[in-house]
């Protein structure tokens, strides 16, 4: 994915000596721990954690926050730290604290980027330095057709997603003529084409927004001229569910679905309740187990949500590395490589170009004027 959600408070930060600290933004101490024969090791975050995408990127590191205070508690002779990088979502932010994280010799590996944008503009940088890298949510196909034998994602690619959301619209909705709206981010525009491959005869039109765009008006005109069964938007809840909140307010009628950048409970309060209802969002995650919801909430004082299993999952890749003695950037990348278990988020291994080699595709629905994200259909 990319992002984008609303702004939410970070909960409190376990002790166990965990440092969560935002890059560069104080002058606190981001290194863990521990005896010396621990080496001082930490963890990097490369995301958003504030401004419209801030939401999901405090969703991920709830996530690793998890990870490594379990960790700690049980490693309390040698525990990691973690340093976040706000990005804020944005690929030209994300770049100077690209280098900022590569210079730092204590990062035995990176957890992100978060988003797809950033993941195309700093893969490079990473892969220069020999920083593995996981990411939790960046989901555009062509990060991993770069040749940057660092970088993992622990989520199926926009390839998996569009085709299915396609099957879902066709099979399972019954539509037969779709309507395909994007913004122009790097996420948004990878998913939409996989999707218009998908449609072939049944696409009815297309139509590109922007980011930060409030007023649909001629996408808006155009979709109901067309009159679909469906309208698909590539892109994120805060242009989504306006576009679905005008198109209701038009008049039409048909399905609206989005993808995992609008999957979230923010989509239903930016369109409003009434417009918002029967919209379904897909995702490739599938929702929290109630185990680790429950630890989630005790440790984070909120409910987990859209890739924090993801990210749990990645960091724990990581300390399993540790705890092996990977502790060089080679080592630790080579390891990933072989890592074949199941984590909370499902099974994990890796393909030669970093894909995870099981992807599976959920979709979310809104029903009483809420997005129900305890029971999602796996889209076969």
């Amino acid at each position: 994915m990319g992002i984008k959600p609303n702004l939410r408070a970070f909960a409190a930060i376990a002790a166990a000596g965990l440092a969560l600290t935002a890059c560069g933004s104080s002058n606190s101490s981001n290194t863990a721990g521990g005896g010396s024969s621990c080496g001082h090791y930490n963890l990097a975050f490369l995301g958003a954690t504030t401004g419209d995408a801030g939401a999901l990127g405090q969703n991920m590191v709830g996530g690793i926050k998890l990870a490594l205070d379990e960790y700690n508690k049980a490693h309390t002779d040698c525990t990691v730290g973690l340093k976040v990088s706000d990005s804020q979502g944005d690929p030209v932010k994300a770049t100077p604290l690209a280098t900022k994280i590569v210079q730092d010799t204590s990062i035995v590996g990176l957890i992100g980027p978060g988003f797809s944008g950033e993941s195309l503009a700093t893969g490079k940088t990473f892969y220069a330095a020999g920083l593995p890298s996981i990411s939790p949510s960046a989901t555009n196909a062509t990060i991993t057709q770069s040749g940057w034998t660092t970088w993992h994602r622990v989520i199926g690619n926009d390839s998996i997603q569009g085709a299915a959301d396609v099957k879902y619209m066709e099979d399972t909705a019954g539509a037969k003529k779709i309507y395909l709206v994007h913004d122009d981010q790097d996420y948004s525009v990878g998913l939409a084409g996989f999707v218009k491959t998908a449609l072939g005869s049944s696409m009815s039109g297309e139509d590109a927004v922007q980011q930060k765009q409030t007023d649909f008006g001629p996408t808006v005109t155009k979709v109901t001229s067309a009159s679909p069964d469906a309208v698909f938007y590539a892109g994120y809840y805060p242009e989504g569910g306006l576009l679905c909140k005008q198109l209701r307010q038009a008049g039409y009628k048909g399905l609206f679905m989005s993808g995992d950048g609008s999957e979230d409970p923010a989509f239903v309060s930016t369109a409003g309740a009434q417009a918002a209802e029967g919209a379904v969002l897909s995702a490739p995650a599938a929702p929290a187990p109630a185990d680790f919801n429950a630890k989630y909430k005790a440790l984070n004082g909120k409910d987990s949500g859209l890739y924090s299993t993801q990210s749990y999952d990645a960091a724990n890749i990581f300390l399993a590395g540790i705890e092996a003695g990977k502790t060089s950037h080679a080592d630790m990348n080579t390891f990933i490589g072989g890592y074949d278990k199941t984590g909370v988020s499902g099974p994990i291994k890796f393909d030669s170009k970093g894909d995870i080699s099981a992807q599976t595709i959920y979709v979310y629905k809104v029903t009483g004027g809420k997005l129900d994200t305890a029971n999602p259909t796996l889209i076969k």
